[in-house]
């Protein structure tokens, strides 16, 4: 269990995720994460990183019983800290990453899929930020990459989420697949990135990073002001305690 690591092919590197039951991970598996993801980017053996997870989905986000066993906010700021470090760490790997996603890709899954270089998902996968609804704010950065801004924001205040294929429809998923083929499909992308010269790649990676038009770390780092604020005005337990069943009047 955790994050591991495997070369299954030349050039590629697998990152697998597997907490179970449902991937939310700790604040220790963040930073586990980001380490993984950070050498895998240094080693100039590596073109291509896969990020894959194993179980019942891809990412449930932050480990929520984790936070409300702390009295204090040393979770919160743990969580927000080692989210960004994960998210940072897909953005700025030195060679491209593609998500291998299958079944739900929640809350800090967008902002680890939203980074990505490219996404390759499984028919039975859905996206989206139950965040309201979880007492936290956050990743709308990263949902705006997948999505048009109005359907983003109708989505982030609704909790609602979008499928693999409405994804697809939009462009930002590369290619839906039977949950059984997912691996071998995002392999075979990555093994076509992978067959570019090493150095050119990395120039490529640093390229794009450079003329993105929204600077996917201050903004992320803006938003969890506000994931910070919810908590300390008591809001954000409120909430998380009954999974936005009970809204305030």
């Amino acid at each position: 269990m955790g994050v591991s690591t495997t070369s299954p092919d030349k050039g590629i590197r697998l990152i697998t995720v597997d907490h179970p039951p449902v991937n939310a991970l700790p604040v220790r598996g963040w930073y586990d994460l980001a380490d993984a993801l950070r050498a895998a980017g240094r080693d100039p053996e590596v073109r291509c990183v896969v990020l894959t997870a194993a179980g019942r989905g891809f990412n449930a986000g932050v480990d929520i019983k984790e936070m409300q066993r702390d009295t204090g906010h040393d979770a919160l700021i743990g969580a927000n800290r080692g989210c960004y470090e994960a998210f940072s760490a897909v953005y700025e790997c030195e060679v491209p990453v593609v998500a291998a996603v299958h079944g739900f890709c929640l809350g800090g899954g967008i902002g680890l899929v939203g980074n990505a270089d490219a996404i390759v998902a499984s028919e039975d996968a859905t996206f989206g930020l139950p965040e309201l609804d979880r007492g936290a704010l956050g990743a709308a950065t990263h949902l705006a990459r997948l999505v048009p801004q109005h359907l983003m924001r109708a989505l982030y205040y609704t909790s609602r989420t979008a499928t693999a294929a409405e994804l697809h429809s939009h462009g930002s998923v590369w290619k839906v697949v039977p949950r059984e083929e997912l691996l071998d499909a995002a392999m075979e992308l990555a093994g076509e990135i992978a067959g570019k010269d090493g150095y050119l790649i990395r120039l490529a990676k640093a390229a794009i990073n450079g003329i993105d038009p929204v600077d996917v770390h201050r903004s992320y780092r803006f938003e969890q002001g506000f994931t910070f604020e919810a908590g300390l005005s008591g809001a954000a337990g409120r909430v998380r305690d009954t999974f936005g069943r009970e809204a305030r009047p």
